[in-house]
């Protein structure tokens, strides 16, 4: 979750920047995108590439581990059919 008081501290550095803006929109624009990078480079974010990666690996590795799941019960059932 985003902490409620970072949020508010944003909004507030935006309005302030909204209120001061000399020289128009293209200024008011740039100075805008600067507090938004300083904000999300305090947040723990990735990229998009690095999340795509991540979920990738996760997506072979949960196959995986239902490859493994199914053989455990394959093999548990053959230990069962055996014990009779």
């Amino acid at each position: 979750m985003i902490n409620q008081a970072f949020l508010q501290g944003l909004s507030e550095q935006l309005g302030q920047l909204m209120n001061k803006a000399p020289g128009g929109s293209a200024n008011l624009q740039s100075q805008i995108q600067g507090v938004l990078q300083g904000a999300f480079s305090k947040m723990d974010l990735v990229n998009r590439e690095e999340f795509d990666a991540q979920s990738a690996v996760l997506a072979r590795t949960r196959e995986k581990l239902e490859a493994l799941e199914q053989q455990l019960a394959d093999i548990e059932s053959r230990m069962s059919k055996s014990d009779t």
